[in-house]
C-alpha cells in the first residue's frame, strides 16, 4: 500500500481513523481516574499519554476538542486539579476497554465496569485497586494545539505506587514484569515481551556494525 496525502484524505473515513492511530506504533493502555464533587467518580481508558519530562517529573495527555462530545475526564482535571493513571493489565483489559463506552454523567465506570476505587493516602483522585502500576498526578499548564483544536494537558507526578519486584536496578519499570499492556489503535491490545536492553549510548561505547 502506498499512500500520498490526497490518497489519504480521500480514504473512507472510518478507515481512515484506525489507520492513523494505529500507524504510529503501540502506545500506553491507561486508565487515568479523576472525582468531581457534583459528579462522583470517573474512569476513562487513554493511549495519548507521553513522558514530558523528568525533573520536574511530567507526564502529558492529548485531549480531542469538548465542542460536540463531552469530556469529563478532562472537567475533572480542569476543575479539580488532581487525577491518576492506571496501567492496564491482562486481568481487567475488558473491563478497562469498557470505560471508554459513552456513560451517563453522573453514573460511574469504577461501577459500571466492575473496578474499584481505591484512596490512597487521602490523594483526591482514585486509583484503580486492580492496577499494579498508579500514578497520582497534579494538573500544571494547558497547551492548546491550533493544527486540529485538541489540547496537551500537563500534571506533574506527585505519588507513584508500584510493586518493587516490577522496577529494576538502575530504576526502570519493567513492563513486561508488571503485565502492562499496549494498545494499537482504538481497540487492539497488545502484551509486551521485553527482547534485550541495551547501555546508554555514548559515542565511546559505539560498536563496529
Amino acid at each position: 500500500m502506498k499512500l500520498n496525502k490526497n490518497d489519504i484524505n480521500n480514504l473512507d473515513y472510518r478507515f481512515k481513523i484506525r489507520l492513523i492511530n494505529s500507524i504510529t506504533g503501540p502506545k500506553s493502555a491507561c486508565l487515568i481516574g479523576t472525582k468531581s464533587k457534583i459528579n462522583g467518580t470517573n474512569l476513562a481508558v487513554f493511549n495519548s499519554i507521553t513522558h514530558i519530562g523528568s525533573n520536574p517529573p511530567l507526564v502529558g495527555v492529548i485531549f480531542r476538542p469538548n465542542e460536540k462530545v463531552r469530556r469529563d475526564t478532562y472537567e475533572n482535571i480542569i476543575q479539580e486539579k488532581f487525577y491518576t493513571i492506571n496501567h492496564i493489565n491482562s486481568k481487567i483489559n475488558e473491563r478497562a476497554h469498557w470505560t471508554s463506552a459513552k456513560f451517563d454523567k453522573h453514573i460511574s465506570e469504577f461501577q459500571s465496569c466492575n473496578l474499584i476505587e481505591e484512596y490512597i493516602e487521602e490523594f483526591y483522585a482514585p486509583y484503580v485497586k486492580e492496577c499494579d502500576v498508579k500514578i497520582g498526578l497534579k494538573f500544571k499548564e494547558k497547551i492548546d494545539i491550533k493544527s486540529n483544536n485538541t489540547y496537551l494537558i500537563i500534571g506533574e507526578i506527585i505519588n507513584i505506587y508500584v510493586d518493587s519486584l516490577f522496577i529494576e536496578e538502575d530504576g526502570t519499570l519493567n513492563l513486561e514484569s508488571s503485565d502492562s499492556l499496549s494498545v494499537g489503535g482504538l481497540n487492539t491490545y497488545y502484551k509486551l515481551q521485553m527482547l534485550t536492553k541495551f547501555p546508554y549510548s555514548r559515542i565511546e561505547r559505539l560498536p563496529i556494525f
